[in-house]
């Protein structure tokens, strides 16, 4: 303990968190407001969601959570039909190998 508290140590950290002290010690930044850009979509469902993500973040979190659910279980369903066709039944939990 002895050996982290010497005089060479207490230095070097000194030293090594001198920059952020200074920079923590300037003016406030200004707030940062994130918007996605709608004037590039006519319609459709891009245009929905930058509406929905500019007017309701909530509902967008929802929409994004339900949608990576459904696809995550589309892609399972399809690459569990590929395996089958390949001849690699997953459905049985019996190890060969042993």
């Amino acid at each position: 303990m002895r050996k982290f508290l010497s005089i060479p140590t207490l230095t070097a950290a000194i030293l090594a968190l001198l920059p952020s002290w200074a920079l923590a010690a300037g003016p406030k930044a200004a707030d940062l407001v994130v918007v996605a850009d709608t004037r590039v979509l006519e319609s459709g469902v891009m245009k929905y969601f930058a509406n929905l993500y500019n007017e309701n973040i909530l509902l967008f979190a929802v929409w994004a959570v339900v949608l990576t659910a459904v696809m995550g279980s589309v892609l399972g369903v399809l690459m569990d039909v590929i395996m089958k066709s390949t001849g690699l039944d997953l459905t049985k939990r019996k190890i060969l190998e042993h």
